[in-house]
């Protein structure tokens, strides 16, 4: 056991998982020789070869579309989109090709790809580079989201991720790459996909939320237990499909619920989430379930995206809205 960035934790995850599996392939761009934007591939040139580690043109449509041919020809792919703000050019191939081919072959094939891209606001990136698009591929049946928010449930989830015959998103938060470093053990490890994670235990509010939105819902749980308000943070962890089990029993024990999700507020993982919880059990509720989000803005320029961007002082007064309704 190490203590690790979450960047550590991914390279850690992809390194020893190639080791075990010869079916697998990294490709993107620049993620041979340079290791990537973010050098989460960092090495695994040199160690894998490149029959298995390569570079790829700027077309990300050609990385996916790739992607789903080598599946189908027996291969595990894990594409790296650059930054997921790009996958527009791509979303053909994602939702229209590789979300749909179980189905399309009558369950005869699958198609294990692993598409792995950075996305999230809070370093002052460029246009098209923060957008928090899970909520669009989220709504594509086939598909699964992933999105961690520490270096341990990086690297195991992205290991279930690879094992997984399902094609997944694995969206990696730009701020949480390398701002803090956590216990991770040195061994292969795996934290199960679908499964939500009790981040804070508490008995007044339940917040939802994920990536790195669950740092700001505990900053902000720590700063109400001095007025004695007692927070529950759930980090979905999969955003599709949701684990409304875990949901649904902190709800029934809290009757106030906070969701926070970084992306706009418009459609969203969360209005699924509140609408799930108003149909499955409204009358366990104390208060209306209520959100924190982004404006329903296209994401701004660096000099202004820390006002548009949802934080703990804005969960924490939500969280107070919905304690004294």
């Amino acid at each position: 056991m190490s203590q690790k960035t979450m960047v550590q934790a991914i390279t850690e995850a992809l390194s020893q998982e190639m080791e075990r599996d010869e079916e697998i392939l990294i490709f993107g761009e620049d993620i041979g020789l340079n290791g990537g934007v973010f050098r989460a591939t960092e090495g695994l040139l040199e160690k894998f070869g490149e029959e298995r580690v390569f570079d790829t043109p700027l077309a990300e449509s050609v990385i996916v579309g790739a992607s789903l041919g080598l599946a189908l020809a027996g291969y595990r792919p894990v594409p790296e989109i650059q930054f997921f703000g790009f996958s527009f050019e791509a979303m053909d191939a994602i939702m229209g090709q590789l979300s749909r081919i179980r189905y399309r072959m009558g369950g005869t094939r699958s198609v294990p790809v692993t598409i792995r891209a950075p996305f999230g606001g809070g370093v002052h990136t460029p246009e098209l580079h923060s957008d928090s698009l899970e909520g669009i591929v989220a709504q594509s049946p086939g598909l699964r989201v992933v999105i961690p928010s520490n270096p341990y449930d990086a690297k195991g989830l992205l290991i279930s991720s690879i094992r997984s015959n399902d094609p997944v998103i694995f969206l990696e938060h730009l701020k949480l790459y390398r701002s803090f470093r956590t216990e991770v053990p040195d061994e292969v490890y795996t934290v199960p996909l679908d499964k939500a994670a009790i981040t804070k235990e508490g008995t007044d509010v339940t917040v939802i939320t994920y990536g790195a939105m669950v740092h700001e819902a505990l900053k902000a749980a720590e700063n109400l237990e001095k007025e004695n308000i007692s927070v529950e943070v759930i980090d979905l962890r999969t955003v599709a499909p949701v684990d409304m089990e875990t949901i649904i029993v902190s709800v029934k024990k809290t009757g106030r619920v906070v969701a926070v999700q970084e992306a706009q507020r418009q459609a969203g993982i969360m209005g699924s989430v509140m609408s799930e919880i108003a149909e499955r059990i409204f009358l366990h509720l104390e208060a209306p379930v209520s959100r924190v989000t982004a404006p329903d803005t296209v994401f701004p320029f660096g000099q202004a995206e820390e006002i548009w961007l949802p934080d703990a002082s804005a969960i924490e007064a939500k969280i107070n809205e919905v304690y004294n309704f």
